[in-house]
């Protein structure tokens, strides 16, 4: 028999937990100890395990296969056309891509401890669990690490996204009356030039958008003009485990002086800001996409923003094919700024494996204002290929709450701006009334919207180019010819017309950051084939075939440099 098999066997058993064995092992990060700290705690931990319980190669193969046969279609086409592993040769699946092994999964609930979550990326569940429960899971076989769930503590409402005085439907454009179209928000869609972008045929339109947020009630009228409701495409829900993300007339309504907080209000504006669609009174950024709606975040906590849900969420939205991934979602306990230097945090390497799989993922900096003597950044915004949005207000001056960089190895953070201040969006309390919000919570979905739209009209841009050429174009690079020195404007407002029509990188095959002559060679060793995997084989022009006007394009781009 295996090695392999014996430790899962082994991993089948609880044994007498015994201090010695855990210490020598090393398995149990010291905040787990310090937290547990009596027989009555129990705690949210991650538990990493070992590997994915296979006797041997050939099986594991063969699940790698089931996994890919059974896989989203759109999902496939978009590792494909956009993933890391694609453009250097490799596999699209992985083992990384199979669930847990359910045996090891039964080990550990085996001692107690109840499960929250599951992640085949990380190879881990969340468990809630005790300090004896705790020891008893460190002891067995298949257990690689023990680490805390990092959250988010509920914060000042007066700091957070905080709901204005509602405003009832208008019947007329209430600040543009030469742009009736757009109504209330004409001026945020104006600001990072979305509006000229929809006017050439862009509005997101075959582009799927993947939310992550509190829950996402969809009675609103702009959720439901006749002849373009919006079009979900798959949900879940992480806190409750069931297929409704929406309004569930049991969501709790936690009362606050600063004004009620509902499980569903956030992830309902947040959403309205990319899909909402009244021509007249309110219109999102996005309004044609399509959506998968993850939601991971429970009001009724203390802590109500948790990455082990975050983490799953995530990968519901990947495996079921969407495009793009935006959330609102930050987490600073209990990392230290040391650790959000793009690989430590947990919520962070998801979404580094989420980006090599070509999911371009929008995060909120956080609401944690600039301190001049520290950092304010929130994981996963430190992750290497996410796209980490700041605010500014109407005039584009940087909001105060808006949290400055940089990420802990040195990286520009935040990267861009949109609106975050009095930004308008849907009432989700009201479903013909309409409101203003604050926060980095309002800014990301509108850059994530002009996401949608620039991927729309180049769609085999890959996660590097949306971001080299969205940096390229954002206003305080064009100014400056840099980025804000103090990390707290980023690149600069986007501008989503100037993204879309300037490919500055188009034809950087080898993403070294110049089109020079390692790309063209890359371009004409793969000449007469077909692009199969878009950039990675030289088909710039995502046609499925690599041929004169693949090289026309990056002739046109020879010499530039990228960001």
């Amino acid at each position: 028999m295996y090695i392999s098999s014996l430790l899962a066997a082994a991993c089948l058993f609880s044994a007498i937990p015994r201090n010695a064995d855990i210490e020598k092992r090393r398995v149990v990060h010291p905040s787990v100890w310090r937290l547990l700290d009596d027989s009555s705690r129990t705690e949210k931990v991650w538990v990493f395990l070992t590997d994915k319980g296979f006797e041997n190669d050939r099986e594991r193969q063969g699940a790698v296969a089931r996994v890919r046969s059974e896989y989203d279609s759109r999902a496939i086409r978009r590792r494909a056309l956009r993933g890391a592993s694609a453009r250097t040769g490799g596999a699209l699946f992985t083992e990384a891509d199979l669930p847990v092994a359910p045996r090891y999964v039964s080990a550990v609930t085996r001692t107690g401890a109840r499960l929250r979550a599951e992640s085949r990326w990380l190879n881990a569940v969340s468990v809630r669990a005790s300090a004896e429960q705790v020891r008893d899971i460190a002891i067995l076989p298949c257990v690689r690490w023990i680490q805390l769930v990092a959250c988010e503590y509920r914060g000042d409402p007066a700091e957070a996204p905080d709901l204005k005085p509602s405003m009832p439907r208008s019947g007329g454009d209430l600040r543009r009356g030469d742009e009736p179209f757009y109504g209330r928000s004409f001026d945020q869609l104006s600001q990072i030039n979305l509006v000229a972008l929809h006017q050439l045929g862009y509005t997101g339109a075959g582009i799927v958008i993947g939310v992550l947020d509190t829950g996402f009630a969809r009675s609103h009228e702009a959720f439901n003009y006749p002849g373009h409701p919006i079009d979900v495409l798959a949900e879940w829900d992480f806190v409750d485990d069931d297929p409704n993300a929406g309004f569930d007339p049991n969501d709790p309504m936690i009362p606050d002086p600063h004004g009620d907080i509902w499980q569903h209000a956030h992830g309902t504006i947040t959403l309205g800001t990319i899909a909402g669609y009244y021509p007249g009174e309110f219109v999102g950024g996005a309004y044609d996409a399509s959506f998968i709606l993850a939601k991971t975040e429970d009001v009724t906590s203390e802590t109500p923003a948790e990455e082990d849900l975050y983490v799953a969420g995530l990968e519901f939205i990947e495996m079921n094919g969407a495009d793009i991934a935006t959330s609102s979602l930050g987490y600073d306990d209990w990392y230290e700024y040391p650790d959000l230097d793009g690989q430590t945090a947990v919520c962070t390497i998801a979404v580094n494996i989420a980006t090599s799989h070509g999911l371009i993922c929008c995060t909120a900096a956080g609401n944690g204002g600039r301190d001049s003597d520290w950092p304010t950044l929130d994981a996963p915004g430190d992750a290497f290929d996410v796209i980490t949005c700041g605010a500014v207000n109407p005039d584009g001056n940087l909001a105060d709450f808006s949290s400055g960089g940089p990420s802990a190895d040195g990286r520009v953070k935040p990267e861009v701006l949109a609106q975050g201040e009095f930004v308008d969006s849907i009432d989700p309390l009201d479903d013909a009334a309409y409101g203003e919000w604050d926060g980095t919570s309002m800014s990301t979905p509108l850059a994530a919207s002009a996401v949608a739209c620039i991927l729309q009209a180049h769609p085999c841009w890959g996660v590097q180019q949306i971001r080299s050429n969205l940096f390229a174009a954002a206003s305080d690079y064009v100014a400056n010819g840099e980025p804000d020195p103090l990390f707290a404007r980023g690149y600069g407002l986007v501008d989503a017309l100037a993204t879309s029509e300037d490919d500055l990188c188009l034809g950087d095959l080898d993403e070294d950051g110049d089109v020079d002559l390692a790309d063209l060679a890359e371009l004409l060793a793969h000449y007469g084939g077909s692009g199969g995997a878009a950039y990675g084989d030289g088909d710039l022009d995502c046609d499925d075939d690599v041929d004169l006007s693949d090289l026309a394009a990056l002739l046109a781009g020879y010499g530039d440099s990228c960001p």
